[in-house]
């Protein structure tokens, strides 16, 4: 038999609001003793989301495919090793059927061992999933907020505008004058090739499958247009009666 410690922070910030890898480490050697259990190896995951299932974490992922019958992990808290119910159920499931008991300190104990401590885990496993569902709802909110002040959210620059250091867009005066240009040369019937070579000469260098995405967030490109008005099937013709 070998008995397992799990740890795992995901940020620094974690680990210093009561998380840290020592604080759990001493929590699992502490609860060994009183089991009479004793620690032969501990497994660090540091750096790693808890969104990411533990069978597919890099430490988690070494351990897993280790354990054999017998086998006792334990982790300090249910969150340090789930991401969801599901994926907590599932664990346990695999891991009872390998004969692999699994310890929880925050659940009281082994809770692999017999249907009550099943049956806790999952209303606790559904708790966690549930604050995980506020948590990224509050960054969806957080997120949308940002995107209504006009904050960069990531992902790549939009044409038109630089990045302030406060994280809000700011109006690039050449960029702008580029769209209005582009915008200008389409509505005279310019290829986007044509409009892109035109950029070229005023030093501002845009594939045409740029300058249609340009054109496209604007709402000055023709299919864009398109896209905004109804089918016609739905536009009734003059006099007609419904």
């Amino acid at each position: 038999m070998t008995v397992y410690a799990y740890t795992r922070v995901s940020t620094a910030r974690q680990a210093s609001e009561g998380e840290s890898l020592d604080v759990q480490q001493r929590q699992i050697n502490g609860y060994a003793l009183m089991h009479g259990l004793t620690v032969d190896e501990t497994i660090i995951e540091e750096g790693v989301s808890g969104s990411v299932p533990v069978s597919h974490r890099p430490a988690g992922a070494a351990l897993f495919a280790k354990l054999r019958a017998g086998d006792v992990v334990i982790a300090a808290k249910l969150d340090r090793l789930f991401r969801s119910a599901l994926d907590a159920l599932r664990t346990v499931d695999d891991l009872k059927a390998k004969g692999v008991k699994l310890h929880l300190i925050d659940l009281g104990g082994d809770v692999a061992g017999n249907g009550i401590s099943k049956f806790f885990m999952t209303i606790v496993a559904a708790f966690a999933e549930a604050e995980r569902d506020r948590i990224r709802e509050r960054i969806f909110q957080v997120k949308a907020d940002q995107r209504d002040r006009g904050r960069f959210l990531g992902g790549a620059r939009p044409f038109g505008y630089q990045i302030a250091d406060d994280g809000e867009l700011v109006e690039d005066t050449k960029e702008q004058q580029a769209i209005v240009k582009m915008r200008a040369l389409r509505d005279e019937g310019l290829s986007l090739r044509a409009i892109a070579e035109a950029l070229a000469e005023d030093e501002i260098a845009l594939s045409h499958v740029a300058v249609k995405k340009v054109l496209a967030r604007t709402g000055s490109d023709e299919a864009a247009a398109l896209e905004k008005q109804p089918p016609a099937a739905v536009q009734p013709a003059l006099g007609t009666r419904w």
